[in-house]
């Protein structure tokens, strides 16, 4: 379980469409993550507002998670100063926590829970969308997909 306090929400993303499924060896769409301050997940189905709510029955990915200091290291790494972390199509920025080790667990972030059920796998579009070399560099740490076990909140904290 992880404690309240020890990770934080730094950035949230709703993506109303998809820019990258379906779209294999033609241009990425242009449809932008929107920023929110707060998103409401709703238990089983997803963040309310994005593009994978009430998918699919059980579906894995009902709300993703990247990590904020992944993000930064990246930056450093390839020399990017021109690139959000929502770039990555992720939902929820955090820092504090090792997501990979949320993987097959139950946790709670501002007393909603999950359950991490694998990584959020990184794909070539990750070398366009970023910086070339990002897919290779994002093998193990592309973040966290997980399932949305109890209705709530999540809302941005800053320090």
């Amino acid at each position: 379980m992880i404690e309240n306090g020890i990770v934080k929400i730094r950035h949230l993303y709703l993506s109303p469409a998809h820019v990258y499924v379906g779209r294999y060896g033609k241009p990425a769409g242009t449809e932008p993550m929107i920023s929110v301050d707060e998103v409401e997940c709703v238990a089983g189905k997803g963040l309310r507002g994005d593009r994978y709510f009430d998918f699919k029955e059980d579906y894995k990915g009902q709300i993703t998670f990247f990590s904020l200091e992944t993000w930064e290291d990246l930056c450093l790494r390839f020399n990017v100063a021109d690139r959000g972390p929502d770039v990555f199509r992720r939902n929820a920025i955090v820092s504090g926590v090792d997501l990979n080790s949320l993987i097959d667990r139950e946790f709670e972030i501002q007393g909603i829970r999950f359950r991490g059920t694998q990584e959020a796998a990184p794909c070539l579009w990750m070398n366009q969308a970023f910086a070339e070399g990002a897919e290779e560099a994002l093998k193990g740490r592309g973040g966290l997909r997980a399932r949305i076990l109890t209705d709530g909140v999540l809302r941005t904290e800053q320090d």
